[in-house]
């Protein structure tokens, strides 16, 4: 069996594999993660792990999961099986590294679009010839909350919540609309130009919006909240082949 683990911006999530399968996901705060480790231990019989962070890890802590787990860390220096075309490897977040290896698991020989919707918003292109060219990064849902707050002087901070109209009444309601639906346009409207440009395109919706947006989104999608997790899966036995 194998473990991936993905420590992100705002909270750490967990999958354990058997083979390409999905035993058991769980997510959880940054300081729960040993404890957690050593519950998936005493659970399962693991024989490989990788590790992907964007928000970076503790030396200390990271030398705690080594004698728990054997453990690769996630990094461009990896074989990946696909190629990679971004001009600034080195300022390349791993987190999109993996998502485009679950594209070329789950959708060999495809133009894929995987589009993130965490605490930012990333869009990914790998082409029907498994080659990664980038994409785009931008503010996620929450980041905009915060920042029409932060930076005004009467805002108030709401949770994201769907616009009852586009055309809001309340101050609350066009907060809503104006977050939600500027959303759902940027996404269609990246869509659509992926779409005129490349045939056949595949597009992957993951993060932790993800259930929050699909309904909203009118674009043919597929949703699949556990994406990056499957795609450090992929990695780690690419890495293990030889």
């Amino acid at each position: 069996m194998n473990l991936s683990i993905d420590i992100g911006n705002s909270k750490v999530k967990i999958a354990v594999f058997k083979a390409d399968k999905i035993c058991e996901v769980s997510s959880f705060a940054n300081d729960e993660l040993l404890s957690k480790l050593l519950e998936v231990k005493f659970k399962y019989t693991i024989k490989a792990t990788i590790l992907s962070t964007v928000a970076g890890i503790n030396t200390d802590i990271l030398s705690e999961i080594k004698t728990i787990f054997p453990l690769i860390v996630l990094n461009v220096n990896l074989k990946f099986p696909f190629q990679i075309k971004y001009t600034t490897k080195e300022t390349l977040g791993v987190d999109r590294l993996a998502l485009v290896a679950a594209a070329v698991k789950n959708y060999p020989k495809q133009n894929v679009l995987v589009i993130d919707a965490g605490t930012c918003i990333t869009y990914d292109f790998n082409t029907k010839e498994e080659v990664y060219l980038g994409g785009a990064i931008a503010p996620g849902i929450l980041m905009r909350y915060k920042a029409l707050h932060n930076q005004t002087a009467n805002l108030p901070l709401l949770k994201p919540e769907y616009p009852k109209d586009i055309i809001g009444n309340s101050t609350s309601e066009s907060i809503h609309s104006g977050i939600c639906m500027g959303v759902i346009y940027e996404i269609e409207g990246v869509i659509s130009q992926y779409k005129s440009n490349y045939s056949n395109l595949t597009v992957v919706l993951t993060g932790g919006d993800t259930n929050f947006l699909a309904e909203m989104l009118k674009s043919s999608i597929f949703a699949n909240p556990n994406f990056l997790l499957e795609g450090l899966n992929h990695i780690l036995n690419y890495n293990l082949q030889e």
